[in-house]
């Protein structure tokens, strides 16, 4: 199985959900700076993540996303971890695979690659210089480990987003770009996804496989959707939208209620202008993920 046959299959491929988060709901300590990379810390958090990775693939993901959200040397020195960052991406990879086949269900593994620093904070952008070196340094490391593509996502800014295309680039190696809007029509810094968006495809060489906007509101992304489109060019494009709030102590303060159905019924008519990719981001569980399943693509339900 490859990105390109899931594509070419009808009806769209369903991303899996939120994994930070859904540690979070399993009882596993996120708090910063590690965040869901705790998860990888010890036997008992990473048989967690391995649980969640395999009820995303029961629940029908066709892509799994490694928790490699925060598994940087960058974002690992903060905690003393940096010298265990080779050994945290494998574990991450290892949980995905291993989850997927628990599952029975066959998944392709994104590796997800962030921005080095807060990504609701881009003022924190490193320098570009450092922005390519690190991202170019990271998706080495997990096309070395098996993934089947990257998952550029939650990018705020422009240069950064840049960057980490630049690298996938590089090394050879697919990927789907994920950017994080503050307007429906922009990034979260400001910059307008009609400039930024063809740069990015321009720069990716023909790596850029699907084109996608996450961690924003399901009210901002329904605004965006149709812009991302006309900008898409053809490529597959799609949303993830989060539930629940950012915080500054847990990293992510969860909704009070799920509703599953809701966030189905939401994509309803993304999916119906042409999305091809739908998945969730922060506070979105496998539940959420099955009921896109149920109301996307009934073929696949066991």
């Amino acid at each position: 199985m490859t990105l390109a046959t899931l594509l070419a299959g009808p009806g769209p491929v369903i991303l899996d959900g939120a994994v930070g988060t859904e540690l979070a709901r399993r009882g596993i300590d996120t708090g910063l700076p590690l965040w869901s990379a705790r998860a990888l810390d010890d036997a008992a958090g990473r048989a967690v993540l391995v649980a969640i990775h395999a009820a995303y693939a029961r629940a029908g993901a066709t892509i799994l996303t490694t928790c490699t959200f925060r598994t940087t040397a960058r974002a690992l020195a903060p905690a003393g971890r940096e010298a265990r960052w080779r050994l945290f991406n494998q574990y991450a990879v290892d949980a995905a695979r291993v989850g997927s086949r628990a599952a029975r269900r066959p998944a392709l593994v994104a590796g997800s690659l962030a921005p080095l620093e807060d990504c609701y904070r881009c003022d924190l952008v490193p320098a570009q210089a450092a922005c390519l070196r690190e991202h170019l340094v990271q998706v080495d490391l997990l096309a070395r480990l098996g993934v089947d593509l990257i998952l550029i996502e939650t990018m705020n800014t422009a240069r950064e987003a840049m960057a980490a295309v630049e690298a996938v680039r590089a090394v050879g190696i697919d990927a789907l770009v994920s950017l994080c809007p503050g307007p429906a029509d922009a990034l979260l810094s400001g910059e307008p996804l009609g400039r930024v968006v063809p740069r990015l495809l321009d720069a990716g060489g023909g790596r850029i496989r699907g084109l996608m906007l996450n961690c924003a509101t399901p009210a901002v992304l329904a605004r965006a959707a149709p812009g991302l489109r006309a900008l898409a060019s053809g490529l597959p494009w799609g949303v993830s939208a989060h539930l629940g709030e950012p915080d500054p102590v847990s990293g992510w303060r969860l909704p009070d209620g799920h509703d599953p159905e809701g966030y189905a019924e939401w994509m309803a008519p993304i999916v119906g202008a042409g999305a091809r990719l739908a998945g969730g981001c922060c506070g979105t569980t496998p539940d959420h993920i099955a009921a896109l399943q149920r109301r996307f693509a009934p073929a696949r339900t066991a």
